[in-house]
C-alpha cells in the first residue's frame, strides 16, 4: 500500500506573503498528520522562497510526537542542503538536482555524469540515519546504477506523466511501468512525486503498484483551498488505495 506524505512548501509560499505568521507551516502539519497523512516533506531552498531553515527544525520538533510519521526533507546535497539534515537527521533524505534558480524541480539525476559525486554524499546520510532517495527520470537503464552507489530508494519524476496523462495520452505511464520494474530488480524501493493529483494517481498506482510512497504538496494544498485539509488528506488517502 502507498503512503502519503504532505509537502507543505506552499503553505510556507502563502505565510510568507506577509509577516503575520499566516498560515502556520507547523498546524497544517498537524492538522495533515492528524487527518492520518504517513509524513511531511519540505524541500528548503537557498534563497528560501518558501521553507525557511526554522521551519524544518520546528517540524522535526513536532514530528517527534508522531513517532510513526516520517520526515522527508528534499533538496541539492551540493548547495546548502548538508548543514541542516545533519543537524535534523530526517528519516529520509531525497536528493534532487535543481539549481538554485530553478523555479520547481524539473528533472532527475544523470547518474552516469553526477554517479561518483553522489556516493559519498549518499554514505554520509546514510551514517546520520536517513534513508536515501534519488530523483529519477524514468529511465531503467540508470536503476542499477543508483543501486549500485548506495541509494535505497529512487523518486520517480512524475511531471511528465502528469502533463501526458492530462492529454488523454493511454500511454502515459508506460515509460514509468519500465522504470519502476528495473528499480525493483535491482533492489531498489520506489517513492513517486510531481503534479500527482486526485485525478491521475489512482491510474498511476495502478500502473505502477511497486510505488511505497507518494509526496504530494501543489495539487493537495490548492484542493485544501476547496475541501479544507484534513478531507483532502483523507481523499489523497484514499487515492493511495489506504
Amino acid at each position: 500500500m502507498t503512503k502519503l506524505s504532505v509537502n507543505v512548501n506552499k503553505i510556507a509560499t502563502l505565510r510568507n506573503t506577509r509577516t503575520l505568521g499566516i498560515p502556520s507551516v507547523i498546524h497544517a502539519a498537524r492538522l495533515c498528520l492528524d487527518a492520518g497523512a504517513h509524513g511531511i516533506t519540505v524541500h528548503p531552498r537557498p534563497d528560501q522562497r518558501h521553507i525557511k531553515p526554522d521551519d524544518v527544525f520546528e517540524l522535526a520538533e513536532l514530528l517527534k510526537k508522531y513517532p510513526n510519521a516520517e520526515f522527508n526533507i528534499e533538496g541539492n546535497p551540493f548547495i546548502e542542503y548538508m548543514e541542516i539534515v545533519e543537524k535534523v537527521r530526517p528519516t529520509q533524505c531525497t536528493l534532487v538536482p535543481d539549481s538554485p534558480e530553478a523555479f520547481t524541480s524539473n528533472q532527475g539525476w544523470d547518474l552516469a555524469k553526477d554517479a561518483d559525486r553522489l556516493r559519498p554524499m549518499i554514505k554520509a546520510l546514510q551514517r546520520i540515519g536517513s534513508r536515501v532517495s534519488l530523483f529519477m527520470d524514468p529511465i531503467p537503464k540508470q536503476m542499477a546504477i543508483a543501486k549500485k552507489i548506495g541509494a535505497d530508494r529512487i523518486e520517480l519524476y512524475t511531471e511528465p506523466y502528469a502533463a501526458a496523462f492530462a492529454k488523454g495520452d493511454p500511454h502515459a505511464a508506460d515509460a514509468y511501468v519500465a522504470a519502476a520494474k528495473a528499480a525493483t530488480d535491482a533492489g531498489l524501493a520506489i517513492n513517486a512525486g510531481h503534479d500527482l493529483n486526485l485525478q491521475n494517481l489512482p491510474p498511476f498506482l495502478q500502473k505502477v503498484p511497486q510505488v511505497v510512497e507518494v509526496s504530494i504538496g501543489h495539487a493537495l494544498i490548492a484542493d485544501a483551498l476547496e475541501f479544507g485539509l484534513p478531507l483532502t488528506v483523507k481523499k489523497y488517502l484514499a487515492a493511495c488505495g489506504r
